[in-house]
């Protein structure tokens, strides 16, 4: 019997430790705003900032986290993210004040950088090349299936309160976390098995090595239009989704939704994503990943356009299976667009920038979502105007270059 392909190894554990930091950490955060603002009389805007500096590990951290797992590997980094995210989750439930607050999710940043998808994802890059989308998709599932992990918090926060459900999570990471980072392998050349050189021959074509490993330098790369507006478009991207997931059971809460039902929608954005996560990246490798996109970002906003009439009948679903499948699609596919323009051998870095660019939405969508709400007691007018925006990075995609025109520009020669 032919045995498994370690590649998918590989996939199996990202797909495992996306699937439990996106639920604890990214998700299923929205569950815990309301028992703060309780106990601790703090707005939304100064809780919102939180999921701002968690979004440090995608921001000033990425880039170089970027450059770190192209020098020392996915392996190591993972190991590491793990022990401090694990360490960051019993922190913040000790917290006794603001300071303390922000100062635990500035350590899970540090430590979420190690585990997101700059490590994940260019572990699978380095060991597939004829089915990197549908690779990178299984991965990007496990941001999807992490919804399954909502209700639970929403119950154990019942149940137990907040910060024994906090602490119980960061244990749950190191018991997680610490055997998939076992698992990982940085390179096909490491596992000594015939399948594993029939995956991978493409990738060992000498000029294939010369092209990818053409000589990296931030500043030309930041010139190159293509990449500004995927990484511009990302940005956007992320300003909706974080402005969505960290206050959606709020603004349900606000529109007289009780709380169990708002924690069965916060999870269903994440799972129904799993479709788009997979099937937008299988039609990546058949048709152009640059049309797919924007096939996306149009699903997308619609959803978030939706998002405003939540209250009529059936709008929910309509949120629910158009604003995931937009965003989930979106997420595979630009890893798979950077895998596709430029190879492996800087994949990295290339998507530690791009989600440097992503971050400084994901700082401004959730504290101006937070903002708007203290101030005028409505989220409607920015769903609105993210609706708005996610049509500009629509625009952004279609000004990407082909693949063809990007090898003939003089900053990508070698």
């Amino acid at each position: 019997m032919k045995p498994i392909y370690y590649g998918w190894w590989i996939v199996l554990a990202s797909f495992v430790v996306a699937f439990y930091v996106a639920g604890t950490i990214f998700y299923g955060f929205t569950a815990f705003i309301d028992p703060l603002a309780d106990e601790f009389g703090w707005s939304y805007t100064q809780i919102s900032l939180a999921a701002s500096l968690r979004g440090l590990e995608m921001g000033l951290l990425a880039p170089f986290v970027g450059i770190l797992v192209d020098r020392f590997g996915s392996r190591k980094l993972l190991f590491s993210g793990v022990l401090v995210l694990g360490f960051g989750n019993v922190l913040l439930g000790f917290t006794q004040s603001l300071a303390m607050f922000y100062g635990a999710f500035v350590l899970i940043a540090f430590g979420a950088g190690g585990c997101t998808s700059v490590v994940t994802m260019t572990a699978v890059a380095n060991w597939f090349e004829k089915n990197v989308g549908k690779a990178m998709g299984l991965t990007a599932c496990g941001f999807g299936a992490s919804g399954l992990i909502i209700p639970v918090i929403v119950w154990m926060i019942g149940v137990f309160g907040w910060r024994t459900t906090l602490i119980i999570l960061g244990i749950g990471m190191w018991v997680i976390g610490i055997p998939a980072a076992i698992v990982m392998r940085e390179k096909p050349e490491e596992i000594d098995d015939s399948p594993q050189v029939e995956e991978i021959k493409v990738i060992g074509e000498p000029s294939q090595r010369q092209k990818d490993a053409r000589a990296f330098r931030y500043a030309e790369i930041l010139k190159e239009k293509s990449f500004l507006c995927v990484s511009l478009a990302e940005m956007i991207r992320l300003m909706a989704l974080m402005a969505v997931v960290t206050h959606i059971m709020p603004y349900l809460s606000s529109m007289e939704i009780s709380r169990m039902s708002s924690g069965l929608m916060a999870a269903g954005i994440p799972l129904l994503s799993i479709s788009g996560r997979f099937g937008f990246g299988w039609l990546g490798d058949i048709y152009p990943k640059k049309i797919i996109m924007t096939l996306c970002f149009g699903i997308m906003a619609l959803g978030m356009l939706s998002l405003c009439y939540i209250k009529l009948s059936g709008m929910m679903y309509v949120f629910l299976f158009l604003f995931s499948n937009g965003f989930g699609g979106i997420t595979t596919l630009r890893a798979a667009l950077l895998r596709e323009y430029y190879g492996k051998y800087n994949f990295g870095k290339y998507l530690g920038i791009m989600m440097g660019f992503g971050a400084c939405g994901g700082i401004i969508g959730p504290t101006s979502a937070g903002w708007v709400f203290d101030r005028i007691g409505s989220y409607h007018f920015v769903w609105l105007a993210l609706s708005a925006l996610i049509g500009l990075a629509i625009i952004l995609i279609l000004k990407i270059e082909s693949k063809e025109e990007l090898t003939k520009s003089p900053e990508m020669q070698v």
